[in-house]
């Protein structure tokens, strides 16, 4: 005999055992009450209390003993009617300690997984029972006590709720007691029963501890299961706003129930692109509000199933600047939190993005502002070099006849990185501000890369010797210059910026390069400032040219240079919204004058709304 036997056989021996007899007379003393006028009923009850309390408690520790509701029936027949006749008795249920014995009782008939008709019946009664006692209206004994105790009905219907939640509650918190053995009663084998009674409380108030407490169970055994109805419907009631949950049953309830998960980033994805006039400021706020990113930290799994859905929808958007936007805004929030659970536990990056490039993984997923501006360049350099070959590679398959669908999933997955940890691309528009033509070229590349994935018909090809053009151009405008320039030199940038056909996302990648340029290059603000307010006007680009400008404020808020720029920004996003506000002078002004310029209109109400619009398509043709 193993020694958790012996232990059950001693506990056994050690407690004192009933017979049907004890029952038989507890049973007809309970008719007796139903059967009583309330006043007797009530003082014989008073009397007999004490002892029906022992008696619960030796039948409790009776059939904790027994190996199923079958045994137990088999043993104790008289057993459910008496148990019902007390729980509908107010004279015992408004006593805490007998109404949690009952309660404790009627948990334990109730079998996880019955095996007959009889186990299935009984775990019907009891639910229906539970319900009843718990939402539902007081027999005609109950009614007649309440009133001569002058209770409201609904007072005592909701103490007697909360009462129990609290018992339930306490139950479920007890830590897992099995010590392994399949055999012995566990303490979350009520995990599964008490959830099934909470179905039809999901959207009660009262039961909002145990709904939590339900949620946060640690799932360290097997016997801890939650029932699928229940996740059912709380999650229906949670995404109807007819629940309030705590932050971390909201995780679990992800955690449980892929459904609800599904439905969780399918609402945010609408949510945010939908509204056409977000700020990138309220993106953030919506994605860190959503506890999306939060959670994926927090599981793999859940950081699995969501990336999974960016990938899906990222196949069928390629071309939708709002999906890459979104996709990237999410990435940053998951790698601060993330950051910051590291402390606590840790998991591997391949585990989380197990079919990107390895390569890749590290030097995307730092963060830009984590890395000292001098290091951006050559980084950036190996990232392009590392995503070409990858590129070549597949290119090179495909024309010999030998390429395959993994190839493509390679390059398509290194690029689905790339989109996530956008920050990289910003970092190199950046710093095409400040190179030379042969400085510039891994960085057009990239650029061409992230915009241009798939090169179908050597598109990416053809589209960067277009961005080399503009880039040339744009570079002689804003550095070679040094007088406001050339009105025909304006309208060849704007023609650059006119939407062509099938050629939709050129047009946004120069006016972000035009943007980026009138922020970071060393020259006059106020030719910048005439130069960035043609073009976009006469484009009709001027609320994408917001955007950006919304955008690079949000994220240039590091670095020695940090102060400047935001200014500069301030001044260009103030000449967008005022247009009157233009110097009237065009001649060269010294970095002096500028400052003192930008110090001047710091008064000038700033609109914010230019940001607005940002998740519209930007051109017609935008997919």
């Amino acid at each position: 005999m193993s020694q958790p036997q012996l232990l059950m056989q001693l506990q056994q021996m050690a407690e004192p055992m009933l017979n049907v007899h004890d029952i038989q007379l507890w049973l007809d003393k309970a008719v007796a009450w139903g059967q009583a006028d309330i006043q007797d009923t009530q003082r014989d009850t008073c009397l007999h209390l004490s002892r029906l309390k022992d008696f619960l408690q030796k039948l409790l520790s009776n059939i904790n003993n027994m190996s199923s509701t079958t045994e137990i029936m088999k043993r104790m027949p008289l057993l459910g009617q008496l148990l019902g006749r007390l729980c509908w008795n107010p004279c015992v249920t408004a006593d805490a300690s007998s109404r949690g014995q009952l309660f404790q009782c009627l948990w334990r008939l109730y079998s996880e997984h019955p095996g007959n008709a009889l186990e299935r019946k009984a775990n019907q009664w009891i639910q229906k029972m539970l319900r009843q006692v718990a939402v539902e209206g007081e027999d005609a004994a109950a009614e007649a006590l309440l009133k001569h105790a002058c209770v409201p009905p609904e007072e005592y219907r909701l103490k007697v709720l909360r009462k129990k939640v609290a018992l339930l509650q306490q139950n479920i918190r007890r830590r897992c007691s099995s010590l392994g053995d399949i055999s012995q009663r566990c303490s979350c084998d009520d995990m599964l029963a008490t959830s099934e009674a909470c179905v039809p409380l999901v959207t009660c108030p009262e039961a909002a501890p145990l709904i939590d407490a339900l949620l946060q169970k640690p799932v360290s055994c097997v016997r801890a299961a939650l029932s699928e109805d229940f996740l059912d419907v709380l999650s229906s009631a949670y995404s109807c706003h007819h629940v309030s949950l705590e932050e971390k049953s909201v995780v679990s309830l992800w955690y449980h129930n892929l459904p609800s998960l599904e439905e969780a980033v399918l609402s945010l994805l609408e949510c945010v692109l939908t509204n056409m006039r977000l700020k990138p400021q309220e993106v953030m706020q919506k994605m860190a509000q959503s506890l999306l990113p939060k959670a994926c930290a927090q599981h793999c799994s859940i950081f699995l199933v969501v990336n999974d859905i960016f990938r899906s929808i990222l196949k069928r958007t390629e071309g939708c600047t709002s999906v890459r936007y979104l996709i990237q805004t999410f990435t940053i929030c998951f790698l601060r939190e993330l950051a910051a659970q590291q402390l606590q536990m840790s998991v591997s990056m391949k585990a989380l993005f197990p079919q990107s490039p390895p390569s890749l993984l590290v030097p995307l997923l730092t963060l830009s502002s984590d890395m000292p501006e001098e290091a951006w360049r050559p980084h950036l350099n190996w990232l392009s070099g590392s995503l070409q070959r990858l590129t070549e590679e597949e290119e090179e398959r495909d024309r010999s006849g030998g390429g395959s669908t993994r190839g493509h999933c390679a390059v398509f997955e290194a690029w689905f990185l790339l989109v996530q940890c956008a920050h990289w691309v910003q970092a190199a528009v950046q710093l095409l501000v400040t190179s030379g033509p042969e400085d510039c070229v891994p960085l057009l590349w990239l650029l061409t890369f992230y915009h241009y994935p798939t090169n179908r018909g050597h598109q990416r090809a053809q589209q960067l010797v277009r961005f080399r053009e503009a880039w040339d151009h744009l570079h002689s405008l804003f550095l070679v210059a040094v007088h406001s320039p050339p009105v025909d030199n304006l309208q060849s940038l704007v023609a650059l910026l006119s939407p062509h056909p099938q050629q939709s996302l050129f047009p946004l990648l120069i006016l972000n390069l035009v943007v980026n340029f009138a922020v970071f290059v060393e020259k006059s603000l106020s030719a910048s400032m005439v130069i960035l307010q043609t073009v976009v006007n006469q484009s009709g680009l001027v609320d994408e040219a917001g955007c950006v400008l919304s955008s690079l404020e949000l994220t240039s808020n590091k670095g020695s240079d940090a102060n400047r720029v935001l200014l500069r920004i301030k001044a260009l996003q103030n000449i967008l919204t005022h247009p009157h506000t233009l110097p009237t002078h065009t001649h060269t002004h010294t970095h002096t004058h500028t400052h003192t310029h930008i110090n001047a209109q710091n008064h000038t109400a700033v609109s914010s709304s230019l940001a607005q619009g940002f998740f519209r398509a930007p051109l017609q043709n935008d997919k």
